[in-house]
C-alpha cells in the first residue's frame, strides 16, 4: 500500500458531527486533504453499515479516497468498499484475505512488534498502532510509549498508522517515529470547520514527514 494515501487518515464518528450533516462532513474533510477515510460507526447493524458505506463510497471516490470500514468484514464486501480495518479480537487477517482477495485493503490495529509482525506475516496492508494519547472515542485504550511505536516501525516493512488521541496541538509526538501518517477523529470530525482543520493537519503532517 501506498504510504502516502495513510498520511492523513480521518475515521468518522457521528456523535462528533452531532446534528450536522453526516455525508456534507465526510466530503468537507475530503475537500480539506484528508487520504483515507473509515467508516467506524458501532452503533449500526450490519445492513445498515453496508448502505451508509455504499453511499459514502460515492463520495469518496469523487476525491480518489480509499474507503475503509471499521471490523465488519462483511459490510466492507458487501458494500463495494476498498477495504477493512480490524483489531485483535476481529477476523483474522488472513482469513479476510482468502475471503477478499489480494486487492482487498486489509488494515490491522498492533499494539507490540510481535503482533505486527504476525499482521505483516498473514497479509496485512499497513498497521494502526496505539492509543498514543486518551481520546473520547476510546477512554479505556492503554497508552502506547512513543519507544513501542518506533520499536514497531523498525520491526515491519508494511506502513504503519499512528493513532489514539491526537490533535493539532499534540501531533508532533510522532514526529521521526517512522509512521507514514496519523490517524484521527474527533481533530477533525468535532471541528466547527471541518475542512479547514483537515487542511491545518495535512500541512502540518506534510512538514513533520519532510
Amino acid at each position: 500500500m501506498d504510504k502516502n494515501s495513510l498520511l492523513l487518515y480521518a475515521i468518522t464518528d457521528s456523535d462528533c458531527i452531532g446534528e450536522r450533516d453526516f455525508f456534507t462532513e465526510v466530503e468537507n474533510a475530503l475537500k480539506g486533504g484528508v487520504t483515507i477515510l473509515q467508516l467506524r460507526e458501532k452503533s449500526l447493524t450490519t445492513q445498515e453499515l453496508t448502505e451508509k458505506s455504499k453511499k459514502l463510497k460515492v463520495v469518496c471516490q469523487k476525491y480518489d479516497v480509499p474507503l475503509i470500514i471499521n471490523d465488519d468484514v462483511k459490510a466492507a464486501i458487501d458494500s463495494g468498499a476498498d477495504g477493512v480495518h480490524v483489531g485483535a479480537d476481529d477476523m483474522n487477517v488472513s482469513e479476510i484475505r482468502n475471503l477478499a482477495g489480494n486487492s482487498f485493503i486489509i488494515g490491522a490495529t498492533a499494539k507490540t512488534a510481535e503482533q505486527a509482525l504476525s499482521a505483516q506475516k498473514q497479509g496485512a496492508d499497513y498497521l494502526g498502532c496505539g492509543a498514543l494519547f486518551t481520546s473520547p472515542t476510546k477512554q479505556n485504550a492503554k497508552p502506547m510509549k512513543v519507544q513501542t511505536l518506533k520499536e514497531i516501525t523498525s520491526a515491519v516493512s508494511i506502513p504503519v498508522v499512528a493513532i489514539g488521541g491526537l490533535s493539532y496541538d499534540n501531533i508532533d509526538i510522532i514526529t521521526d517515529s517512522g509512521v507514514a501518517g496519523a490517524a484521527l477523529i474527533s481533530a477533525i470530525f468535532a471541528e466547527s470547520d471541518v475542512k479547514a482543520a483537515a487542511e491545518r493537519l495535512k500541512i502540518k503532517l506534510q512538514k513533520m514527514r519532510k
